[in-house]
C-alpha cells in the first residue's frame, strides 16, 4: 500500500526519541556540518585548486568555521548564555556564507564540477541553518524556564 503524498515529505516522520546531547559532539548540526567541511576539503578543493578558483580558501575557513562555532557555542553556554547565543548566529551566518559560495562555484564552472555533490552540500548547509535556529529558541527558552524556576540547574553533579 502506498502512503498518500502528505505523508512522503520529510516533516512527516515517526516521532523517536533523541539521545540526550552530553557534547556537542551529540548535536545532529555538528555532525553534519563538520562532515560537509570533510567533504568540502577532500571532494571540492582539489577540483579547485584545478580550475584556479580565488575563494577557495575562504570557503575552506567558512566551512570549518560552522562547526568550530557550534563548539564552542555549546560550551561557552554555560558561561556566558549571551556569547554562547552570539556563536550559534555566527554559525547560522557561516552556513548562508556557504550556501553563497556553492551557489557562486556552481554558477561560475558549472559542469566542470560535481553539481550532485554542490546541491546536496547547499541542502545540507541550509538544513543546518534551520536546525541552528531551533536549538538557539530550544537554548532561550530553557534559560527563561531555568530563571523562572520552572527548571532547577543542577548544582550537585559530580563527574
Amino acid at each position: 500500500m502506498t502512503r498518500p503524498d502528505y505523508q512522503n515529505n520529510k516533516y512527516c516522520k515517526p516521532f523517536t526519541s533523541r539521545k540526550p546531547v552530553r557534547t556537542f559532539r551529540d548535536l545532529e548540526i555538528y555532525q553534519k556540518t563538520f562532515k560537509c567541511s570533510v567533504l568540502v576539503v577532500k571532494d571540492l578543493v582539489p577540483t579547485l585548486k584545478k580550475l584556479k578558483y580565488s575563494f577557495e580558501e575562504n570557503m575552506v575557513n567558512c566551512a570549518m568555521s560552522v562547526p568550530l562555532f557550534i563548539g564552542e557555542a555549546h560550551s561557552l553556554r554555560f558561561a556566558s548564555f549571551e556569547g554562547g547565543v552570539a556563536l550559534l548566529e555566527k554559525s547560522m551566518a557561516g552556513c548562508n556564507k556557504m550556501i553563497i559560495y556553492l551557489e557562486q562555484m556552481k554558477g561560475v564552472y558549472g559542469s566542470k564540477i560535481d553539481a550532485d555533490l554542490v546541491d546536496n552540500l547547499i541542502g545540507i548547509y541550509a538544513d543546518s541553518r534551520i536546525k541552528s535556529f531551533h536549538l538557539e529558541k530550544s537554548w532561550k527558552r530553557f534559560k527563561s524556564e531555568e530563571i523562572s524556576g520552572i527548571i532547577k540547574p543542577k548544582t550537585n553533579f559530580k563527574y
